[in-house]
């Protein structure tokens, strides 16, 4: 396509000019001889000026890669450098536990990139706050400036400590979890309900005493570490505490919430290499992650 373009462009310019020097011949009696002498060496100047542009877009094309390509050249990225300033956008708890130690394992491999990640739980606008790419939960908005790429997903699972469960008993129905406290994730607006699948299939709204509020998951967590009730938790927080027998799952297999999660970044043809590698990478570990809980230190 550039090779056409830059084509044409010659031509214009050759047209352009042997429509001048004919005014001049008929203006100042010039012969055509001379006529194609001048046109020849704008024709050769104009063959000079094609080659720079492509030796340009040659360079532009060495630090950046069609958005279309998703792992198809994961070994030459791999064997190249990456340098820079890479500016990433992820959420507050899934992105410290999760996603950052990720990222962070590319500065050793890459040792003259610089990384920068900045934590929020708000739906950041990565044109206006000059972000190179973004981790994104839940539905994606209709956009024409944003690319995306799915991750995974999680779900988010019913959990509680052994101590509670020995001194309160496992609810067996739906019924049952009226007589729970259940250790609540509130913030300003309506509190998501707890919803599970019935025996049937069908979902159900899990209703439990909401005796203990916050709007922070690790201390939701901590809170049933310590036996203060039942909790509702992303199964990658969950996962590792009870690997290791201090929180047990309550109607695992039988969670209706599910949370999809994508890498997002400014829509453009060619994408830096080093956003590309970024994003392959958090598309090969995450996940993994998000089942497991296993937070990238591994």
């Amino acid at each position: 396509m550039a090779t056409r373009s830059r084509a044409a462009s010659v031509a214009r310019q050759r047209d352009l000019v042997v429509r001048q020097h004919l005014h001049e011949l008929g203006q100042r009696g010039r012969t055509r001889r001379h006529v194609a002498r001048d046109v020849a060496e704008q024709a050769r100047r104009a063959a000079r000026v094609g080659r720079a542009e492509a030796q340009l877009e040659h360079a532009a094309a060495a630090h950046a890669e069609p958005v279309a390509v998703h792992g198809a050249r994961r070994n030459d990225a791999k064997d190249r450098q990456l340098t820079g300033r890479l500016r990433v956008s992820v959420p507050l708890h899934l992105g410290r536990r999760l996603a950052a130690p990720i990222l962070a394992r590319l500065l050793v491999e890459h040792p003259r990139l610089d990384l920068e990640i900045s934590f929020s739980d708000r739906v950041v606008d990565l044109l206006e706050e000059g972000f190179d790419l973004g981790v994104r939960l839940g539905p994606l908005r209709d956009s024409s400036t944003l690319a995306a790429r799915s991750l995974g997903h999680f779900e988010f699972v019913l959990c509680a400590a052994p101590k509670y469960l020995r001194r309160h008993g496992t609810p067996k129905t739906a019924d049952d979890f009226e007589r729970h406290v259940g250790i609540v994730y509130a913030r300003t607006g309506p509190e998501s309900p707890w919803l599970a699948s019935g025996a049937d299939g069908v979902e159900q709204v899990l209703r439990v005493q909401r005796r203990l509020r916050m709007d922070d998951l690790d201390a939701i967590a901590d809170a049933a570490l310590a036996g203060r009730g039942l909790a509702r938790l992303p199964r990658w927080l969950a996962a590792a505490h009870v690997r290791a027998g201090a929180l047990r799952w309550v109607w695992e297999g039988r969670h209706a919430q599910r949370v999809d999660v994508h890498a997002i970044w400014p829509h453009t043809p060619f994408l830096p290499m080093k956003t590309r590698v970024a994003i392959d990478r958090l598309a090969a570990d995450i996940p993994e992650a998000l089942r497991t809980g296993l937070d990238g230190h591994a």
